[in-house]
């Protein structure tokens, strides 16, 4: 049985912006949890970190990369941040 397709809202930020060369896209995916959207917009816009190193929110709150997404869903994704 294949997952139903949803439109979700993907928003990027830091590098991901850049590397995505936009700051949110609306995405047709079958993806079930935010870790496997990550995985089909890492392939699409060459993300080269591992979502285990990155943080991600649905609708505005932090998020297991787990959790299960919704129709309509905003998924906000950050990656690592560097300190010095």
């Amino acid at each position: 049985m294949s997952a139903a397709v949803k439109a979700v809202t993907a928003e990027y930020f830091a590098v991901f912006r850049e590397q995505a060369g936009t700051d949110r896209e609306t995405v047709e995916t079958a993806a079930e949890t935010p870790a496997a959207l990550y995985q089909e917009l890492a392939a699409r816009h060459g993300f080269a970190e591992h979502a285990e190193r990155c943080k991600v929110a649905v609708n505005d709150t932090l998020s297991d990369w787990h959790s299960p997404l919704a129709e309509g869903d905003r998924v906000l994704f950050f990656p690592p941040v560097a300190g010095g």
